[in-house]
């Protein structure tokens, strides 16, 4: 089967209702997604996950909800209202607007990002690029700022400028006093926060994967300004095998490089946080089913790392379309807490025990992941077409499928066991999200389900009426395996939790 394209995926998820075009009726918004009732359920699975991955089941990190219009001087004090801008090509004739790097980028195979607006220019006019569209010459490049302007209050003319915000980091920043002081944390810790954000993208593509309206999942984790280079867990992934390619095997045009991590410390390829994070974050899919030799890391080149990272990351994904960003993580230093200490006036520094005097800390990694980009990562790698079923079965993980269990009577024309079918369904349905579906033949349901990913199929059949027991059918193998209804709910649990194997979950149905 040749490779699934991002625009087969965007189909597939419109068909089986995991993502719509936002106001498709009235012919689409770009840059915008609905998610529909099979994609809200793996979204909200991919977000829960994560929060109790990095957050419940941490003790160095916290959690916070922040407002998505905030004060505008926190996107002074970040740089954003100065310097949050993508280099734009328009065209005088046609009117259209294109992002620069991304067009150098397809036509020349050349990375520009972090190029300033002359050297675009010049790229341009060396290399004679036109209008895509009417083959005109463009103008001279403009920078363009990406945040959305809106207005708080009543008159639109006198009120203050707001911005909806860009990105979740700021106020991890803006709280950090009263998060620092409430939760009684001590370093290293980290503060967590799940939330929309908006860039003004001038052109939104690739589906899900650069949108006007986002998701992110990001930690803020800080650090002792004097012990920035010591990670007291690099134990736990210290034998963790990533695909590293650094600066330097960019530079010198080589390939990645997969190795163990200790090996990259000892060639000091990375420092011990960035390879903890980085590894961290690469178990955190794959422990969820992603396929780990669809990642790598990579680092930044110096001329597109941020103005204020000391060194950037990227866990990287191969999509369709190559190999893009998944996951940022930078080393903040202690940029923002002291430009928020600048511009507010207020002192953001903490009291340290050991030497008895204040600091400020630094944020010694930003792990900083896009819930939409991870959407497509999950779908990517459980979409796989079964030429013996000829269907689609969506092999996602048990804890992020949309449907946890499929309940099924053998037949709906037999009324003992479409009741017993629904007792089951009203068993199972106040813990495991569950679908009741007497529609068509049991194969047709069963491939209906196999596509949206369901984990199980539950059967009542004759044999129930007589001994109170149900087929159970795992997705992924098609195995069966005959259970008692009053053993379902944990079973199901242990399985969902891989507390337990299918094939000694109960007698195996031949």
């Amino acid at each position: 089967m040749t490779k699934l394209t991002i625009e087969d995926m965007a189909i597939f998820c419109k068909k089986k209702g995991f993502v719509y075009p936002n106001s498709e009726i009235y012919g689409g918004f770009s840059g915008f997604w609905d998610y529909g009732h099979l994609g809200v359920e793996l979204k909200n699975n991919i977000k829960n996950e994560w929060w109790k991955y990095h957050v419940q089941s941490r003790e160095d990190i916290v959690g916070i909800d922040g407002s998505i219009i905030t004060h505008p001087k926190v996107w002074e004090a970040s740089g954003h209202v100065e310097s949050f801008q993508d280099i734009m090509l328009a065209c005088p004739k046609c009117k259209e607007k294109i992002r620069a790097d991304h067009f150098i980028q397809e036509k020349l195979q050349v990375n520009v990002e972090g190029h300033k607006a002359e050297e675009i220019n010049s790229i341009i006019k060396k290399n004679k690029l036109k209008c895509p569209k009417c083959s005109s010459d463009f103008e001279d490049t403009q920078q363009f700022n990406l945040m959305f302007k809106t207005n708080v209050g009543p008159k639109e003319d006198k009120s203050p400028i707001a911005y909806l915000r860009p990105e979740t980091a700021q106020l991890m920043f803006a709280d950090f006093k009263l998060v620092v002081d409430n939760a009684r944390l001590k370093l290293p810790f980290g503060i967590a926060q799940a939330g929309r954000a908006f860039r003004n993208e001038i052109s939104p593509r690739d589906f899900l994967f650069r949108s006007r309206e986002f998701e992110q999942m990001e930690i803020e984790y800080f650090a002792h300004p004097e012990q920035t280079n010591k990670c007291p867990f690099i134990n736990e992934i210290i034998d963790t095998e990533l695909n590293f390619y650094s600066a330097e095997m960019q530079q010198k045009n080589k390939k990645p490089v997969k190795m163990e991590v200790k090996d990259a410390l000892n060639q000091r390829l990375i420092s011990e946080w960035h390879a903890y994070w980085l590894s961290t974050e690469q178990n955190w899919f794959t422990n969820l089913g992603a396929k780990a030799e669809n990642f790598r890391v990579r680092q930044h080149l110096r001329e597109e790392k941020s103005h204020y990272a000391l060194d950037t990351w990227d866990l990287e994904y191969n999509f369709p379309f190559g190999w893009k960003e998944l996951q940022g993580i930078a080393n903040r230093t202690d940029f923002d807490l002291k430009q928020h200490m600048k511009f507010s006036g207020k002192d953001l520094s903490i009291f340290d025990e050991e030497t008895k005097k204040k600091i400020v800390p630094h944020v010694i990694a930003e792990p900083s992941l896009g819930v939409d980009r991870s959407f497509l990562v999950f779908m990517f790698d459980a979409y796989e077409y079964d030429k013996k079923r000829e269907n689609v079965v969506l092999k996602l993980h048990p804890k992020l499928a949309p449907v946890k269990v499929g309940v099924f009577p053998l037949v709906s024309n037999k009324l003992e066991i479409v009741k017993k079918a629904r007792e089951v369904y009203d068993l199972l349905k106040n813990e495991f999200n569950c679908r009741y579906d007497c529609s068509g033949s049991i194969g047709r349901r069963y491939a209906r389900a196999d596509e949206e990913g369901t984990f199980l199929g539950c059967t009542t059949d004759f044999d129930t009426l007589k001994d109170e027991s149900v087929t159970l059918r795992h997705r992924d193998t098609t195995e069966q395996i005959r259970i008692k209804i009053d053993e379902l709910k944990e079973t199901i649990r242990k399985l969902i939790n891989n507390e337990l194997k299918f094939e000694e979950a109960g007698k195996l149905v031949k």
